[in-house]
């Protein structure tokens, strides 16, 4: 018995999750209102906020459940995305541009939640630490890469991040296929190529 409302309870959570991405995707944050993405579940308001005390705490699941693990951020209590030390601490062309192209593969499901998650921090102030939280640990874990390499003067590795993590939120934020008069594979190379001259061996 336990265990069935468990499973319905996460039932519940999955289905307001999936409704305000919908939502979100369809109307804007703004325009969305809970009453919306509970209709959308099949379930009340009421029930929403037997799951969520707002939406944007439904924008922080997305981040944290979705998101993260989209991107293979580890689990909770670590900040580190090991994948990508790994791609900038090898340097290489190849390693550099497998990680992009992996990121690259998931973006139709991360897209749209970082666009949400854009749009909801100028409503919501509680979400404004979001979306650049994980950009800024995404900064840190490659200057861990970097470090972990030997490569380049230690107090410049932050700001190569930087740098880094700059050009790909602001490419993967716009960039839709043949957008710019690049397809996919294209996008990810000159990235890769921008990424080498940034962080390479």
């Amino acid at each position: 018995m336990a265990s069935r409302r468990t499973a319905q309870r996460e039932m519940t959570r999955r289905l307001l999750l999936d409704a305000a991405m919908e939502r979100f995707v369809a109307s804007g944050y703004a325009a969305t209102t809970i009453d919306e993405i509970a209709s959308a579940a099949g379930t009340t308001r009421v029930t929403f906020y037997a799951y969520f005390p707002s939406k944007s705490e439904i924008v922080k699941a997305l981040i944290a459940e979705r998101l993260d693990g989209e991107l293979a951020r580890a689990p909770e209590g670590c900040t580190t995305a090991l994948a990508l030390i790994d791609a900038v601490a090898h340097g290489t062309r190849e390693h550099l541009g497998a990680w992009i192209r992996d990121v690259a593969a998931h973006w139709p499901t991360v897209q749209p939640i970082i666009k949400i998650c854009r749009a909801a921090q100028a409503i919501d102030p509680d979400l404004c630490a979001g979306i650049d939280t994980w950009i800024e640990q995404a900064i840190d874990d490659i200057s861990a890469g970097l470090a972990k390499a030997g490569r380049f003067e230690a107090e410049s590795r932050h700001f190569r991040g930087a740098l880094a993590m700059g050009q790909f939120d602001y490419v993967f934020q716009r960039w839709t296929d043949g957008m710019w008069g690049v397809d996919q594979e294209r996008m990810c190379e000159l990235l890769t190529h921008s990424w080498f001259q940034l962080l390479g061996e």
